[in-house]
């Protein structure tokens, strides 16, 4: 979470056992890390920062949620939550006490240690009380404190609570699915496959274009956990808004046998909906409804249609499926709507102004779940892909965290952190995370590939291959997906033949390391220069451009190549396995062993211990005979095998 002012500081508070670090966003207890969420962190900050003083209730508020109108009960919970993760003091008192009709006042004595300058972010001054949205741009627009506030939330209240109605109908609609697809199965009990597409506006403007992905990923959420149900991910329908494909191309493009499509428009203070579901094998119309949705009965009708279709159409679902399937939306108008906003940013890779909006959505509504977990997944995007901030990555974590607090069966959160746990270096805590899920949600063809993901880092890959295998059965066009298991396993052909046929650098930079593997030198080469020719900015091109000098005796420019790509890695301070891997390659192949050896160990520590692609990888013929290599090599064993303990 980014700082506000009075949070951009770089400070060590230590009081009892505990350390709290400002700089890298972290609390600790024993040198354990203690889990909190954004708001309570800052929070303990602002009590840490002032041991001993009073601090009323405002002004708690109005560092906490600076320029948010937000109701004091959240500094209540909050509190709450913060006094459950420190626990009782050595005396047994609270560390945060009550002074009746006074305020709070932190009770530990504290030693603070300045790291560095306090530098004032203004940029988080203009917060959601004071932003509203210019409709027609999609800028923000600062006014005036509370009364905006009240007059937005007079403005959005109604077309937020028709979003969720028109949420309630797809959903109703996708239901039909569920019972259309098991009273109409064959005697092997065949699963039906659900695309839900980009609802088309038919008033275009840019104030109401993001709700056609929104909505779509919002029935894709409600109904991702069914056990009876293969549903397409948002990844791969958003490409379809506005397509000129024909419904039958789009459901063989994603091997689905069932779309449900919708259209929607807006007449004055009502958003008129028509949403259809058919069958692509037949075109029959399996349901098919129109819905005009006025403000001064939306709540009304919500409840009615999502009681009657789960009644009526006598869903074969479980008690427990029954109960997620008509679960409301989340109340507050203004958050839900920043939360669909932010949906549509994030699914156009716009990272930053969808952690804006999220923000303020969780500020509003601390009680969605969805919407703690993709700001957590932006967080997480933007540490690993753009900014290379630790700090990030800890919100990710905290944020994850709050979200599964709050739904501890929400299957994207849980998918997501286990990613992140398999991308941080943490795959011991990932793999029996993605164990569970893939039990609870066998259909969830994610859930099985970031199973392999995480098994083929960990060395496991027989049971690497056999996930792989079973999430492309279940979701074929995770093909667009690289199955490195099989370069990993020296099945070089069959990984050459899986790769995606498209002219991205990634892909052709694997096309040449395969090559390289073959002894196919030239066709390498090319490669490797095509791939750096598409993006010379990308470490994995790098790392293939300095095997290509080796392929042409060059070695002195790959070094130089090679080590300032590594030392720029390691300056963002994240990294991955993997590439700590391929780097290493390329050192040994360039003839610099030591470099060789010092990437290896590093990739072990990052979380890549894939014990026996080590152990037989013909690239690290030249490091094999030196003293220190056994000792890695080893290392990695040690650490499959404590993995292996714990399935």
């Amino acid at each position: 979470m980014k700082a506000s002012a009075d949070f951009a500081g770089e400070h060590v508070h230590e009081f009892d056992s505990f350390i709290l670090n400002e700089k890298e966003r972290v609390l600790l207890r024993d040198g354990a890390r203690v889990p909190l969420t954004p708001k309570a962190l800052e929070l303990l900050i602002v009590f840490v920062r002032k041991p001993g003083l009073v601090l009323e209730r405002d002004e708690l508020m109005d560092i906490v949620w600076p320029d948010t109108f937000v109701e004091e009960s959240n500094l209540a919970v909050t509190i709450s939550t913060l006094r459950k993760a420190l626990g009782e003091m050595p005396n047994g008192g609270q560390y945060i006490g009550t002074l009746h009709k006074r305020g709070y006042r932190f009770a530990a004595e504290v030693k603070t240690t300045t790291v560095g300058p306090i530098i004032p972010d203004t940029r988080r001054q203009q917060d959601l009380a004071e932003t509203s949205f210019n409709l027609k741009s999609n800028k923000p627009e600062v006014r005036g404190r509370i009364r905006p506030l009240a007059s937005r939330l007079i403005e959005t209240r109604s077309r937020a609570i028709a979003l969720s109605s028109i949420l309630v109908l797809a959903t109703a609609a996708a239901a039909y699915v569920i019972f259309w697809g098991r009273t109409h199965r064959n005697g092997q009990g065949e699963v039906k496959r659900l695309a839900v597409l980009p609802f088309r506006n038919q008033q275009p403007s840019e104030d109401t274009d993001y709700l056609g992905f929104a909505l779509a990923d919002s029935v894709i959420n409600r109904l991702d956990y069914l056990k009876s149900l293969v549903i397409r991910p948002s990844s791969y329908v958003g490409r379809y808004a506005n397509s000129k494909k024909s419904p039958k191309e789009i459901a063989r493009e994603l091997d689905v046998d069932t779309l449900l499509m919708g259209t929607y428009l807006t007449d004055g203070e009502d958003l008129v909906v028509h949403a259809e579901l058919v069958d692509m094998s037949t075109d029959d119309k399996l349901w098919s409804e129109s819905i005009k949705v006025k403000s001064s009965n939306l709540v009304e009708i919500q409840d009615y249609v999502a009681q009657k279709v789960v009644g009526g159409l006598r869903l074969n679902l479980t008690d427990a499926e029954g109960k997620r399937l008509v679960h409301s939306v989340p109340t507050d108008p203004v958050a839900y709507e920043y939360f669909l906003r932010s949906r549509y940013l994030l699914s156009t890779n716009n990272n930053q102004k969808a952690i804006d909006l999220l923000e303020k959505s969780v500020a509003l509504d601390q009680n969605n779940a969805l919407a703690w977990a993709y700001l957590a997944r932006a967080y997480h995007i933007n540490a690993l892909q753009f900014s290379g901030d630790r700090n990030e990555l800890s919100s990710a974590e905290a944020n994850y965290e709050q979200a599964l607090a709050l739904d501890p069966e929400l299957s994207q959160a849980r998918l997501m952190m286990a990613k992140l746990f398999t991308e941080t270096g943490r795959v011991e805590r990932a793999v029996p995370l993605l164990i569970e899920l893939v039990k609870t949600n066998p259909n969830m063809a994610e859930a099985h590939w970031e199973l392999s993901y995480a098994y083929r880092y960990a060395g496991l890959l027989d049971e690497s291959t056999h996930e792989g295998d079973l999430a492309l059965k279940i979701g074929s066009k995770l093909e667009s997906h690289q199955f490195n298991t099989y370069l990993y396993t020296g099945e070089y052909e069959k990984f050459l033949a899986s790769l995606p046929v498209r002219e991205d650098a990634y892909v052709v930079f694997y096309r040449g390391l395969t090559q390289y593997y073959l002894g196919q030198m030239t066709q390498a080469a090319s490669a490797f220069d095509r791939a750096y020719e598409l993006n010379q900015s990308s470490v994995i091109t790098q790392i293939g451009k300095a095997l290509r000098f080796a392929i042409a005796g060059k070695n002195r420019e790959g070094l130089q190549l090679l080590k300032s790509a590594e030392a720029r890695i390691t300056k963002l301070g994240i990294g991955d396995g993997e590439i700590s891997y391929k780097f290493a390659q390329a050192y040994d192949a360039l003839g610099d062993n030591d470099s060789a050896l010092r990437a290896l160990d590093r990739s072990i520590d990052q979380g890549f211990f894939c014990y026996p692609y080590f152990a037989a990888d013909p690239l690290l013929k030249n490091v094999r005979s030196e003293p220190a290599f056994a000792n890695i090599l080893e290392k990695a064993r040690r650490r499959q095998e404590a993995l292996k303990r714990l399935l």
